[in-house]
């Protein structure tokens, strides 16, 4: 396995690779890794003969006010983990390789930024795409892997890519959870024990609206408010509960067919998120046509 941080260096190793016919597979990543990170390395092996992880903390992703400094770090950790897992390369650029002095452009996905995650940080998924784009340009992947986790950041993904016509293929991995349901996140590692036990409520709170669901409710306000009590009943302090339109990310009054729950609620200090896809009884016969379905 190579370690790289220069674009032109990585560059060159992609095209070299595809030079020889293999099929580059990409999975972006902020570092500290954990299983849903492997997840993604996996899947994307099955997809590709040359595997790229990128980790780079982005800091214009960051708000002024957000957790950039003391987002965990592990590089020694994770370069273990990427060569225990077959890949071929990890790429880990200095922040002045991407962002040099006087970088001025940007990336926005307008429509799909604006909700949720884009409500509560301003910014932050202009930093995204900003970054993937970058990315993309350097990695020069055939496939993509994203975590269906941020599912948001993958809707934004998905449009960038279709918008700017980038020959890459984006395939989303459903939510990696512990065996307790929490999903698996690097901000895990903010909680203590108590706050662990507390961010549980996420998950009960997505398996309190399935629930409903599966008994006939199906009236977003309804649900909504089942789901937000379950967070407050927790002492969680709730961002958002919503539910949208899986695709535009829209409001929807009702689980018709299917809507997309998105949650984040603070856990102490700590921001966490997760989603699930809802299905109304008699929906879609056939959800795993629809690239966008979360297995919650």
């Amino acid at each position: 396995m190579e370690w790289i941080e220069s674009p032109e260096v990585m560059r060159t190793r992609s095209r070299e690779a595809r030079g020889r016919g293999l099929r580059v597979g990409f999975v972006p990543t902020m570092g500290y890794l954990h299983e849903g990170h492997l997840a993604l390395i996996r899947r994307a092996r099955e997809l590709s003969d040359f595997v790229v992880v990128s980790i780079f903390v982005n800091p214009i992703q960051f708000g002024p006010s957000e957790d950039f400094d003391r987002y965990p770090r592990d590089p020694e950790r994770d370069r273990a983990l990427c060569g225990a897992e077959g890949v071929h390369v990890v790429f880990s650029p200095p922040a002045s390789a991407l962002y040099p002095q006087g970088f001025q452009t940007y990336v926005t996905v307008e429509d799909l930024s604006r909700p949720l995650c884009g409500a509560s940080r301003p910014g932050h998924f202009r930093g995204v795409a900003t970054v993937v784009a970058k990315l993309f340009h350097i990695v020069e992947p055939d496939v993509a892997v994203f975590g269906e986790k941020d599912y948001q950041q993958l809707q934004v993904i998905r449009r960038m890519v279709r918008d700017l016509d980038m020959p890459v293929e984006i395939v989303g991995v459903p939510t990696v959870r512990e065996p307790d349901g929490l999903a698996m996140s690097s901000r895990n590692a903010y909680l203590d024990p108590k706050e662990r036990e507390r961010a549980l409520a996420l998950w009960r709170g997505i398996q309190r609206a399935r629930d409903l669901v599966e008994r006939g409710e199906t009236r977003t306000e309804a649900i909504r408010r089942a789901v937000q009590g379950v967070l407050e009943d927790a002492d969680l302090r709730v961002d958002y509960v919503e539910l949208r339109h899986p695709e535009t990310l829209e409001p929807v009054d009702a689980v018709a067919p299917r809507a997309l729950l998105a949650l984040a609620a603070f856990v102490g200090r700590t921001r966490l998120i997760d989603n699930c896809v809802l299905e109304a009884p008699g929906g879609s016969a056939h959800p795993e046509e629809d690239p966008c379905t979360v297995r919650c």
